[in-house]
């Protein structure tokens, strides 16, 4: 019952720019992006990490340096599976000439449907997506134990599909998800379901410190069952 942090890139150059990025290379951090990165090892002081995994696109591999610096010990690995959506001919363009394209609007309201021309589906993304996640979550369980917490860095898009794949959402529903550069997303898997523990976080993280799992008679919430009452949080 591993737990996963989701960590979106800082701000970059396309954001800026209001270009749809994608897989173009040389996208880069832009300076307020480079300081999100310079305060993430701060806010995730004191939580444990058994690993980190990345998007290979470099403003995510930007985004992790300063904590890696920070963590030299952490592993890193690459997974292709957690790389932004192949936008394919969108790629590198203004959102806002994109806005009039007749696709963006089945983008937008039924994401399910749309494969973006020379690129994949928005299907496809998610699926490739939950698949990296279900795999790393079960290696990291396998490996460090079911309290052992694992860190991805990733896109907008990719982060707002694994949100809905975790709300048992459909995919149609994902656009009414927001996750800021450099935000921290969290979820907890369990046998029976995953818990949403944060989403789109600019904040202090250290209740995502892993707490002892409650002694108590039945199914407790590390068993897979919500805290009735919504439950007190960290003191």
């Amino acid at each position: 019952m591993a737990t996963l942090i989701l960590v979106r890139h800082g701000r970059s150059t396309a954001n800026t720019a209001g270009l749809l990025a994608g897989w173009t290379p040389g996208v880069a951090l832009d300076e307020h992006g480079a300081g999100q990165a310079d305060a993430l090892p701060g806010r995730l002081a004191g939580v444990p990490l058994a690993a980190v995994v990345t998007s290979p696109l470099q403003r995510c591999r930007e985004t992790l340096a300063p904590l890696l610096a920070a963590r030299p010990e952490l592993p890193l690995h690459t997974d292709e599976r957690i790389g932004e959506c192949h936008y394919g001919d969108w790629s590198g363009r203004k959102l806002s000439e994109l806005a009039a394209e007749p696709l963006m609007k089945i983008v937008q309201q039924h994401p399910s449907a749309a494969a973006f021309p020379g690129g994949e589906s928005m299907r496809a993304m998610q699926a490739r997506a939950v698949d990296a996640v279900r795999e790393w979550n079960t290696r990291v369980e396998d490996e460090h134990g079911g309290d052992a917490v694992f860190l991805m860095c990733s896109h907008g898009d990719i982060i707002k599909s694994l949100v809905a794949d975790a709300l048992g959402m459909h995919l149609d529903l994902f656009q009414r998800i927001h996750v800021d550069p450099c935000s921290v997303t969290a979820i907890r898997y369990t046998p029976t379901r995953p818990f949403l523990l944060r989403l789109g976080d600019t904040g202090d993280l250290a209740p995502l410190v892993p707490r002892p799992t409650p002694a108590a008679e039945g199914e407790s919430e590390g068993a897979g069952n919500a805290v009735v009452g919504g439950g007190a949080g960290a003191a």
